[in-house]
């Protein structure tokens, strides 16, 4: 036995989520000013266990496009550094003996293109997810209506409820997506 209301419930959730997921990824999309989650791709090895860096250091933020990075054991400096270097982001870390400071430098206009040809990328993968999620709750709706559940103006109507929650996430993610966009262009 179907229940609309809880298929309904369960497609706006899962569309939902795929607005914080993308969110997520956009922030680790740098902007040309400093922020922590850009090193959340940064895994240090330590004693042969890849450890994510802020679990190993504090990670603040002394200037708006500066990071330092204060490992909680100093004698991890180096591979921190090291672990930096290999996560190929871009960035170039400078060790003064206690600390790594990372200035983040100046986006390049082509390199800002690259960058929202990037979030694009994330935001139709997030697109994808939303329909897949669509394709799911219609589906159960349509098995549903056929076992009974629904008559003909409730299938209808259910039916209509999805694709309005479907294009009511779909526009959330295209205004996060626009938001990344202008925060790029703009800094």
């Amino acid at each position: 036995m179907a229940n609309g209301k809880q298929i309904l419930s369960e497609a706006k959730d899962k569309m939902s989520k795929s607005g914080d997921a993308l969110r997520r990824r956009l922030a680790d999309i740098q902007a040309g000013r400093a922020n922590a989650s850009l090193l959340n791709p940064v895994k240090v090895d330590y004693y042969g266990t890849p450890t994510p860096l802020n679990q190993m250091a504090s990670i603040t933020i002394p200037e708006a496009r500066q990071l330092l990075v204060t490992p909680y054991d100093k004698g991890t400096l180096k591979d921190i550094e090291k672990a930096i270097y290999a996560a190929n982001l871009g960035l170039t870390p400078q060790e003064n003996g206690d600390a790594i400071r990372i200035v983040i430098p100046q986006l390049t206009e082509d390199r800002r293109k690259e960058l929202v040809k990037d979030v694009k990328h994330e935001a139709e993968e997030a697109k994808v997810a939303v329909r897949n999620v669509r394709r799911e709750a219609m589906d159960k709706l349509k098995s549903g209506h056929k076992d009974g559940d629904f008559n003909d103006d409730e299938f209808h109507d259910l039916e209509d409820q999805v694709q309005k929650e479907t294009d009511a996430g779909i526009k959330n993610l295209d205004d996060i997506a626009a938001e990344k966009e202008k925060d790029l262009m703009n800094n």
